[in-house]
């Protein structure tokens, strides 16, 4: 394990305080993915990271929710990612192969704790209908309140994969690797431009005299060259979205929505079976003999206590009072 102070971290990565804070697990955030200049910025339930174009750091902390549970996590998050970069059989950049095993452990995560409910709350809610009692009717609440809480962590993975796929330029972001050959390949053409300007620079000052009407100085060219190359820099960040072919990472994001849709489609039938259940219940406390019994001795009930104040005196048990005006 290595550690990272935040402020080498925001310098060398260029990322916004308000990203790391994503990753502190002092917070509770929803799951998130950021694509960024130089990095990808992951919180997907239990994995938390930063994906660069040659490495992922990821977030280890044992006294974070979860405990062992999470550092087993996040150890088979890094011995499956270290094992797909051996056997790569494809040409995704690293930056890709890591964000799809962050993907494929919170999916995979999310989708057991949904059979895990399944499991649990399926047959809870047949006993319930074939026989209503006051212990099972309290974990079928405490079950409904964890669906609830795993519906809307489902929705937001979802959700959050859905906007990257609906956004060229989020995703064009992500290309980590290609941006930063690019990168690397502008500033050897600016390496060049400068040896360019040097050398005319040089030229110019042992020739003989020029009429500065027909050339300009030699700072002035340089000037121009630098804008030059800075205006070919600009319009490569502004056109990113339509350099880059995004149909590779959107094939990537398209294949966990349709699991992540899946287990989100698990849990609404599992809600629609336990509001069914719910109405069930609710008609057969309305028909049974206890609840009509109850009812009808609330309300012959309230016909004497209705007839005793028209006689203007009420009694319970031995006492008797007199109202006022009787």
């Amino acid at each position: 394990a290595v550690e990272v102070a935040k402020p080498a971290l925001m310098r060398r990565l260029d990322l916004p305080a308000r990203d790391l804070r994503l990753l502190d697990p002092l917070f509770v955030y929803p799951s998130a993915i950021l694509g960024r200049e130089r990095a990808v910025v992951c919180n997907l339930e239990r994995i938390r990271c930063i994906i660069t174009a040659d490495e992922a750091l990821v977030l280890r902390d044992p006294d974070a929710d979860g405990g062992a549970a999470a550092e087993e996590a996040v150890r088979r998050y890094v011995d499956e990612l270290q094992r797909r970069l051996v056997d790569r059989a494809d040409d995704l950049p690293f930056e890709f192969i890591a964000l799809e095993v962050a993907l494929e452990a919170a999916c995979s995560f999310l989708d057991a704790q949904a059979v895990e409910l399944e499991a649990e709350a399926y047959p809870l809610l047949d006993e319930l209908t074939a026989k209503i009692s006051t212990l099972d009717l309290e974990r079928a609440r405490r079950l409904k309140s964890k669906l609830v809480a795993l519906t809307r962590r489902v929705q937001k993975v979802r959700d959050e994969i859905e906007q990257l796929m609906d956004d060229d330029g989020d995703m064009a972001e992500m290309y980590l690797t290609e941006k930063k050959m690019r990168m690397e390949a502008s500033s050897l053409d600016e390496e060049g431009l400068q040896g360019i300007a040097g050398n005319n620079a040089f030229g110019t000052s042992v020739s003989a005299p020029v009429s500065p009407v027909s050339s300009p100085p030699a700072p002035r060219r340089l000037e121009k060259q630098f804008s030059f190359a800075r205006s070919r820099h600009s319009s490569f960040k502004s056109s990113e979205s339509s350099q880059y072919n995004i149909e590779e990472l959107e094939m990537l994001l398209e294949a966990y929505f349709v699991v992540i849709d899946y287990t989100l489609s698990k849990l609404t039938s599992l809600k629609e079976y336990i509001d069914d259940t719910e109405d069930f219940i609710n008609i057969q406390l309305v028909y049974s003999p206890d609840f009509i019994l109850h009812h009808l001795s609330c309300l012959l009930l309230n016909v004497q206590i209705k007839d005793h104040v028209k006689k203007g005196c009420f009694s319970f048990k031995s006492a008797s009072f007199t109202l006022p005006g009787s």
